[in-house]
C-alpha cells in the first residue's frame, strides 16, 4: 500500500478568502480512487518554500517549457541582494 500525491490537474494555485495559498493536491491510495484536496500555506510558508525548491533547483538548466520565473534573469551588479536565508 502506497500513496501517490501529485499536483490536480487544471487547478491552478490560488490566494485564499484569508489571504493564504491553496495548492490543489491530489492523492491516491494504491488501487483506490483519488482524493482532491488543498494544502494551504500562509504568505511565509509559502515563501519558505519557494526558497527551498529554488536552492533544489539551483545549477539545473530550466526546461523549455519552464515557466519565466525559471527562465535566466540578467541583472547588473549590486542590483539583486541577498538579505536573508529562509
Amino acid at each position: 500500500m502506497s500513496w501517490t500525491i501529485e499536483r490536480t490537474p487544471g487547478r491552478p494555485v490560488r490566494r485564499t478568502d484569508d489571504n493564504q495559498l491553496a495548492v490543489p493536491l491530489r492523492l491516491s491510495l494504491t488501487g483506490g480512487h483519488p482524493t482532491d484536496i488543498e494544502l494551504t500555506l500562509t504568505l511565509a510558508e509559502a515563501e519558505h518554500l519557494h526558497a527551498a525548491l529554488c536552492r533544489a533547483l539551483d545549477g539545473q538548466p530550466a526546461p523549455p517549457a519552464a515557466p519565466d520565473c525559471r527562465q535566466p534573469v540578467q541583472t547588473f551588479p549590486g542590483t539583486a541582494q541577498i538579505v536573508g536565508r529562509a
